[in-house]
């Protein structure tokens, strides 16, 4: 039953969120009620970990760890969220209510309010969250930036950005990009569409991923549309979505970021446009994380005067992965040849087989098999491959993470390996960027199998 001593709450106004006490109470009774369940003692090190403490105890009570104890317990979270899609007491389904990443954005929170996060891990958040200041710094000088900031992992620079910034030294860095995204987008001819006027249009949201460090997904991705005759535009504002300021429990700076998105993008759908992002994580945080934290406060008969709150749950109903929306859009089935269905002229390059990764915040959202059935569209065999890469979002990029980040990235590698498919494809970058550090070779989103397929890319043919 519930603790009625305890504050059950995954709401950011509420008046007991970032209390320290309550917070660690709260914690202690779900990690009890996981140590009874350890349905989820293989999902990662958090429970596993959790587990050893209490079986430890005399009395095995969750209760009796200490602060250091929960933090290592807590610190070891990724935001995968696998556990909540397989754990039977979330809320809504049991009086338990429990929902096991919102606690822990709540723990993350509570420390970094009440002053428990040390000054060299607040500076290694500060640079990693600044993901707009570093994207724009980082292109402008792309070729010394690429050299230094983003070398190879275990170089000298590297292990000197580790010593100042905290950034690990053996995860493989995204490089930034020579031109960024909305400049390309900006300064391109106007493409014709393929036939005709667009059918649908969309606004691409291109996440700080694409914008500063990987355009040719977005470049894919709008050939890709276009040649499906779905107009593309680009929002007045082009931004991170705020997820490493949420994943690192600096709410204040995420909720402002939240709610710049969300004027820009609100106004965009209201114009009839959808909201197409190409970064799984991003998508996540715009469809789930914006309403919740820029709802109302607790009281429901709050007026949301600026209409932020209804914003934020009209930008979440119109926000869909690239795969999710071509899926969800087309005009029939796949492959089906009546008005609207997706083109299926694969005059390009094909891979003889394809390696599909199921990213985390995909399965997360249910999207993931959008994304495997696009592949299989080409009529290649496509094996698909459910791991985690230990980077979610950019906790695996910390040098403090490094011990927990490399195995699970290892552990995804040879998962790939095991395939023996010579092309791999999967909707998050950042986890393609640590599979490349130990396979040798980069994965492609699968925008750019698709992209590739049509002829379209501008890269040309990488397959086998």
């Amino acid at each position: 039953m519930k603790d009625p001593d305890v504050t059950i709450t995954y709401d950011p106004h509420h008046d007991l969120y970032y209390d320290q006490a309550d917070v660690r109470r709260e914690l202690a009774r779900v990690l009890n009620v996981c140590s009874d369940c350890r349905r989820c003692v293989d999902a990662c090190s958090v429970f596993p970990t959790a587990f050893s403490l209490i079986d430890a105890m005399v009395t095995p009570d969750a209760g009796m760890m200490t602060p250091e104890q929960q933090d290592d317990v807590s610190g070891r979270c990724y935001q995968c969220k696998l556990c909540y899609l397989d754990c039977p007491y979330v809320p809504g389904r049991n009086e338990y209510a429990i929902d096991f990443p919102r606690l822990m954005l709540r723990v993350s929170a509570m420390r970094r309010h009440s002053g428990l996060i040390n000054v060299r891990d607040r500076l290694n958040d500060a640079v990693l969250n600044s993901t707009d200041r570093v994207g724009k710094a980082g292109t402008a000088v792309a070729w010394l930036a690429n050299k230094t900031v983003a070398g190879p992992a275990g170089s000298i620079s590297r292990k000197i950005l580790r010593q100042l910034a905290g950034v690990s030294s053996v995860q493989v860095l995204p490089p930034f990009a020579k031109q960024r995204f909305s400049t390309w987008f900006n300064n391109r001819k106007e493409n014709e569409l393929d036939s005709g006027p667009a059918n649908r249009s969309v606004v691409v949201f291109p996440t700080c991923t694409v914008e500063y460090h990987e355009p040719a997904i977005g470049k894919d991705l709008v050939s890709v549309y276009e040649h499906n005759n779905i107009g593309c535009s680009l929002p007045s504002s082009v931004g991170c979505c705020g997820a490493p300021f949420l994943h690192s429990g600096d709410v204040e700076n995420f909720v402002t970021t939240a709610r710049k998105q969300v004027q820009i993008l609100a106004e965009a759908v209201r114009d009839g446009n959808d909201i197409v992002v190409p970064q799984p994580t991003c998508s996540y945080v715009m469809k789930k994380e914006y309403v919740e934290y820029l709802k109302n406060p607790s009281d429901e008969n709050s007026d949301d005067s600026d209409g932020i709150a209804s914003d934020a749950e009209l930008v979440a109903l119109h926000t869909f992965d690239s795969s999710e929306y071509l899926v969800a859009h087309d005009g029939t089935s796949l492959g089906d040849k009546s008005d609207g269905a997706l083109a299926t002229d694969f005059v390009g390059d094909l891979p003889s087989s394809i390696t599909f990764h199921a990213s985390c915040h995909m399965r997360a959202q249910h999207t993931d098999d959008s994304s495997e059935r696009l592949l299989r569209l080409l009529g290649v065999d496509v094996d698909r491959v459910d791991a985690c890469a230990g980077i979610d979002g950019l906790w695996g990029l910390k040098a403090r993470h490094d011990a927990l980040s490399t195995p699970v990235t290892a552990a995804l590698v040879q998962s790939i390996k095991k395939t023996k498919n010579a092309t791999v494809s999967g909707d998050c970058h950042l986890a393609n960027v640590a599979v490349t550090g130990q396979l040798g070779t980069q994965p492609l989103h699968p925008m750019q199998v698709l992209a590739r397929a049509y002829g379209l890319s501008e890269a040309g043919p990488n397959f086998d």
